[in-house]
């Protein structure tokens, strides 16, 4: 039986533990599957009232999926990346309607699959060692896990920001977009699990929610003021733009002088290293997300992550930061200026209502 991922009943809370450390926990086939049978097993379990998740090691919850295997998969002509990804939609969709309170602790770094796990959660604890992103459109991919729905319903600039760029972020900025709910300062593993055994489930009639919050309040407290706040005219001017060639163009006019020219700077420097094809996808991805629900939101990202694999940029991506290690991705195109409306509105031309769509039962 793998390991690889743990899971544990403890005073009627179901946990479950990420258990790859060494790989800062990225999401391996196997931990899906685990995963997603044990929230089945727990769903009508009466003696579980609500699920944790957390991690082993101290740098990660989790750091993404196993991309290096995804390459792979291609260069040998397997393709198991698409089992990948529709299993863990499944697993993702299942977390966002799940009928028992999940509770997430994003605990070091918590990325691309490792958001997909976090977002879905009815309660999302950041912590000191918080460090979040979507850091996919430098690979070649773009935000999925989910990220068409929970970017879409964040402040349009933000999460255009978030999407575009991949830049990481931590708790205060993390609680300031919306992606966390609650800070702990410190070491949190330690004062969260005594907190949780804690919970008195025979008196009273409260939620189970409810209960859990009502523990864990007095370990919370405010981080400190949000970097992104500081900046927030800046970055409301620069990504209302109508597209990324235009965002990167208020930015490039910014960056020489003004009360915010290094973040503009710094900003712009950031999107020229990101693929070109990549942000033009997430423009449009989260303009059609706003209008989708969470199913087809799922269903547009499984469309768009295999377009990306074989007619985009995600292989050469890998190559450069993975494989080779080069850091020199050659993109396709190589500037944003050559990514053409045609080029993008062919990634989008897959139904969401196909009954031949791999996540076509989603949501039914």
């Amino acid at each position: 039986m793998s390991d690889s991922a743990l899971f544990d009943v403890v005073n009627r809370i179901g946990i479950i533990t990420l258990n790859r450390p060494q790989v800062l926990n990225a999401l391996s086939h196997d931990m899906v599957r685990l995963i997603t049978n044990q929230l089945e097993a727990w769903r009508s379990d009466d003696s579980v009232a609500a699920v944790f998740m957390t991690a082993a090691g101290e740098k990660a919850f989790c750091a993404g999926g196993d991309i290096r295997s995804m390459y792979d998969s291609y260069k040998d002509g397997t393709r198991t990346y698409s089992d990948f990804f529709i299993d863990e939609y499944l697993l993702d969709y299942a977390l966002w309607r799940y009928p028992k309170p999940v509770v997430v602790l994003m605990d070091g770094i918590t990325m691309g699959g490792g958001m997909g796990l976090a977002q879905a959660a009815s309660l999302r604890i950041a912590t000191s060692k918080t460090r979040m992103a979507m850091p996919e459109t430098g690979i070649g991919l773009i935000p999925d896990v989910g990220g068409s729905f929970f970017l879409s319903r964040m402040q349009p600039e933000l999460a255009l920001y978030l999407g575009l760029t991949g830049q990481t972020i931590y708790a205060a900025d993390a609680r300031y977009c919306g992606l966390a709910d609650i800070y702990i300062e410190g070491d949190a593993v330690p004062k969260i699990l005594p907190a949780l055994q804690g919970i008195d489930w025979t008196q009273g009639a409260a939620p189970a929610l409810e209960r859990i919050r009502s523990v864990l309040d007095p370990l919370t407290s405010q981080p400190a003021e949000p970097p992104l706040a500081t900046v927030a005219g800046a970055l409301l001017q620069h990504f209302s733009k109508p597209g990324v060639q235009a965002i990167m163009a208020s930015l490039e006019k910014a960056a020489p002088e003004g009360p915010h020219a290094q973040w503009a700077s710094d900003t712009l420097a950031l999107m020229k290293q990101r693929s070109p094809l990549s942000m033009g996808l997430v423009f449009r991805q989260l303009e059609e997300g706003r209008r989708l629900d969470l199913a087809d939101c799922f269903r547009q990202e499984y469309n768009l992550v295999i377009g990306c694999i074989e007619d985009g940029d995600f292989i050469e991506g890998v190559r450069a930061l993975i494989v080779d290690k080069d850091k020199q991705p050659k993109w396709n195109p190589a500037g944003i200026a050559d990514v053409s409306d045609a080029r993008i509105a062919s990634f989008f031309k897959g139904g969401l209502g196909d009954a031949g769509h791999p996540l076509a039962g989603l949501g039914t």
